[in-house]
């Protein structure tokens, strides 16, 4: 097979010039080439990358899973590791990629644990961790799929896949002030997808998932004993799902556009 051990590392990008050059320079200890596919930044983002020698690419942003499906395609190799700008390797992330990568791959997708951060604090509960995602994957073999913006690629049936060891570490937010924005904004893009749903599990959704979902991540998943903080995160994730399918009913009632 053409570029058997071979690795492209591929970053979709917009105005990420605060948090780029961390997550390339940790990718480039592994890669082959680092592709960065840039939907449009007006900061320094592309002359960052540019200079640490990425491979850089414009693309229209048309959504979170249909900018990655483009990507993939763009890369050199066929093995691709996908990154968001705001991610990096850990270090036994690296030695655990650079093993597959001697043998040759011998499975078609990889996944890892993610550690989410909130500041420069890390979340290993609030149902944050270890948030499993299968980022190293033969491209021919899968696409990407899911609803905007929560994005996951699925490898075709049949397929082997392998756990390896180590952290994607993934600085989320910066504060507890851009989580509340950022979870009204996926709750937004979510109502899109949640007015399609049939009327009695829309309803079902609007009625239990909220306070479910609150009661999960809080006392089960350890929310509790991140002090305020877990009682923000957790409070989020309620109203991004209270948003989400709260305005998908009022999408489906013709009361919203």
């Amino acid at each position: 097979m053409a570029g058997k051990g071979k690795l492209s590392t591929v970053i979709i990008a917009y105005n990420e010039a605060h948090c780029i050059a961390r997550c390339i320079r940790s990718a480039m200890m592994v890669s082959d080439e680092v592709l960065v596919v840039d939907s449009g930044s007006t900061d320094r983002t592309v002359e960052i990358a540019e200079n640490l020698g990425a491979r850089v690419m414009n693309h229209p942003f048309e959504g979170h899973i249909q900018q990655k499906n483009w990507a993939k395609d763009q890369a050199l190799y066929p093995f691709v590791l996908s990154l968001d700008a705001d991610e990096f390797l850990s270090e036994e992330l690296q030695e655990s990629i650079m093993e597959e990568k001697k043998v040759g791959f011998h499975h078609s997708g990889y996944y890892m644990n993610r550690l989410n951060y909130i500041g420069e604090r890390p979340i290993k509960g609030c149902g944050w961790y270890p948030d499993k995602k299968l980022r190293l994957w033969n491209r021919d073999r899968g696409q990407w799929k899911g609803i905007n913006p929560h994005d996951r690629f699925r490898i075709k049936r049949g397929y082997p896949k392998k756990k390896v060891k180590g952290d994607l570490h993934h600085y989320s937010y910066e504060n507890k002030r851009e989580l509340w924005k950022k979870s009204i904004n996926y709750g937004v893009i979510g109502a899109k997808y949640a007015k399609t749903l049939p009327w009695l599990k829309l309803l079902s959704k609007v009625t239990f998932s909220p306070l479910v979902k609150f009661f999960k991540n809080y006392f089960i998943k350890k929310g509790i004993f991140y002090g305020f903080t877990g009682l923000i995160i957790c409070l989020c994730q309620v109203v991004e799902s209270y948003v989400k399918y709260g305005r998908g009913l009022f999408l489906k009632l013709g009361l919203l556009r």
